[in-house]
């Protein structure tokens, strides 16, 4: 009597899975990614792909695995991976459209990967998606995605409205981490299909599809380098101090499941902050341990060196969490955390080489690293760059013992780092839109903006001081000056309405929410008197120049905000240049080089 093979497991690669057709069933969870999980994904993938073309193959890198079971027609039922393959499906969309805005002409195999020709049980062809979500919420996005539909509109169910997040924050992660250059937009996609793996899990049946969801989700699968450099501990470490390796190890797991940190990017950055490193794969940290062990001492005191990494753990938690090492809030780290948001944490290199600078060192280097992990975010420097200059100035960093010490630093590297790139600085600000920045850094810069105005011209009180104030909650909302559903009426006073005039940075505001519901889609000329009622310094000068007395600070931080008598385009490009210029000052942008001389004018310089 034979047997039958009822479990198949394969590792394919990412062009290889979507060869095949798969569905999710109606009965699936609905798609549950955000910004951070989509963020992650592709940033992880980005970081192990090489930065140029090596004689030898690029090295695999493994997301995880997937459980399907046989449907009909040659389709996969998707039993287990459906936020994973949604998201990678998405993401072959978002590449198929920058491709195209850069004007590539180069075939790619896209298309086949996104949908194909196929033939039913009974010889009928038929035309069918690669990824079919059958659950309602869906509302057919994935097709709209396939059709070229960018998907602006809002939807009626979270899912849906999940997918076309997952879709504009893929579409901004290769604009930002890979520019305008379509060498590179293809370098990432070949590494995306042919070196990202996955183990698809093919059982007879959904019931003992069911049941490897259930045992993979439960036990987990294979040893990382954590693992490793816990074995390797214990190998170091005389029996009779198992239990002492062993209550601090726990520990260390305790705090990273704490931060919700990944284990391995907070080794891998805890190497960059303390060892002179500024290149290392995640699959490569055991590797380097093991070949730096006297270096990193853990040879002859291994428990020291998990105490140590317990140690900087807990300040890796605290300032996730916007809190100095003593766990208290503290204003820079507050606005670190909203800048940084649930994905980037690059920042954190620096933060873990400066951690036993006094408080007040600490929150003035804090802030220098806010203005420029900002200007890298905002002028799209790609990500891995940033990365290693942070990992190269970790060593100084540790170095600097006082005031004077940290200014040198700032001199030699954070101003003349943010002056390079002053002038894309002013020209991203100058065309910036909504939809150029995640939610929740749109709401930084307009919090940041805010409060500086504030800032200057009451000074700094417990309202000012917290960003938190001006980008957390309800109590202030994101308004948008010509509405987004314009009126006959509001398009009248208006003049053209050719263009994305309503997702401009001169068109946004930040505005308390009882006057927000005033607002409505009213015209500017009625919208006026209730800005000039608002107690937001940068909101109340688009309506009136705030004055108070003769020559007080509050006259004085208001000096350079002109008011609007009218809203129409140009009005939203002066503002938009009010800002730009605002902008500069608020996260230091120097104009030019520190040592250069000043550009000409343009008449001059002919």
């Amino acid at each position: 009597m034979t047997s039958t093979q009822t479990i198949e497991s394969q590792d394919i690669t990412v062009g290889g899975i979507f060869q095949a057709f798969y569905a999710v069933p109606a009965y699936q969870r609905e798609y549950v990614w955000g910004t951070a999980q989509v963020e992650q994904l592709l940033g992880d993938i980005l970081s192990e792909m090489p930065d140029k073309p090596t004689d030898a193959p690029p090295a695999e890198y493994f997301i995880g695995s997937i459980v399907v079971c046989p449907s009909h027609d040659g389709v996969f039922d998707l039993i287990d991976g459906q936020q994973r393959m949604t998201t990678l499906f998405v993401t072959l969309c978002a590449i198929r459209d920058r491709l195209e805005e850069l004007g590539d002409v180069i075939e790619t195999p896209i298309s086949g990967q996104l949908s194909s020709q196929s033939m039913d049980d009974w010889g009928q062809s038929r035309h069918r998606y690669r990824l079919d979500l059958q659950y309602e919420d869906a509302q057919g996005v994935l097709a709209k995605l396939v059709g070229r539909d960018r998907i602006v509109s809002s939807f009626q169910t979270n899912s849906a409205q999940n997918i076309a997040n997952a879709y504009v924050t893929a579409s901004q992660f290769l604009a930002r981490e890979l520019g305008d250059d379509a060498n590179r937009v293809r370098a990432f996609y070949a590494y995306f299909i042919n070196r990202v793996k996955l183990i698809r899990i093919r059982t007879e049946g959904v019931t003992k599809a069911l049941k490897i969801f259930e045992t993979v989700n439960d036990r987990g699968l294979s040893l990382d380098s954590m693992d490793l450099l816990k074995n390797l501990l214990f190998v170091r470490t005389k029996q009779a101090e198992f239990d002492r390796l062993k209550s601090v190890w726990d520990e260390l797991q305790v705090e990273l499941r704490r931060s919700g940190e990944k284990p391995l990017r907070f080794l891998r950055y805890f190497i960059f902050s303390r060892y002179e490193v500024d290149q290392l794969r995640e699959d490569g940290i055991y590797d380097w341990l093991k070949r730096h062990e006297a270096r990193v001492g853990f040879g002859a005191a291994p428990i020291a060196f998990a105490r140590e990494l317990v140690d900087a753990a807990k300040a890796y938690t605290c300032f996730l969490a916007g809190q100095g090492r003593d766990g208290q809030a503290r204003p820079a780290l507050q606005s670190m955390r909203l800048l940084g948001g649930s994905a980037a944490r690059q920042h954190l290199i620096l933060l873990l080489a400066a951690r036993d600078l006094p408080d007040e060192l600490f929150d003035r280097l804090t802030r220098e690293i806010e203005n420029l992990f900002f200007t890298y975010v905002i002028t799209r420097e790609p990500t891995r760059d940033f990365e290693r200059d942070f990992a190269r100035w970790a060593s100084e960093v540790k170095a600097v013992t006082s005031s004077e010490g940290l200014a040198d630093l700032v001199e030699r590297r954070f101003r003349p780092a943010r002056a390079a790139l002053a002038s894309r600085f002013f020209e991203a600000f100058g065309r910036l839109e909504a939809w150029d920045l995640q939610a929740y850094r749109l709401r930084y810069v307009l919090a940041k903006l805010t409060q500086a105005v504030e800032l200057d011209a009451y000074g700094e009180t417990e309202g000012t001081r917290w960003l938190k104030r001006y980008a957390e909650g309800a109590a202030y909302q994101i308004e948008h000056i010509f509405p987004v559903t314009a009126t006959a009426e509001c398009i009248d006073e208006f003049g053209d309405f050719s263009g994305n005039w309503t997702q401009r940075l001169g068109n946004l505001t930040l505005v308390e929410q009882g006057i927000n519901s005033s607002l409505g889609n009213q015209p500017f000329s009625r919208k006026r008197q209730f800005y000039g009622q608002s107690q937001l310094l940068l909101t109340r000068a688009i309506a009136e120049k705030p004055s108070v007395g003769v020559n007080t600070r509050i006259n004085a931080a208001v000096a350079d905000l002109e008011p609007f008598p009218r809203w129409t385009p140009e009005e939203i490009e002066t503002r938009q240049m009010q800002l730009a210029t605002l902008a500069a000052a608020v996260w230091d942008v120097p104009a030019s080089a520190p040592g250069s001389s000043p550009a000409l004018p343009v008449a001059e310089a002919i």
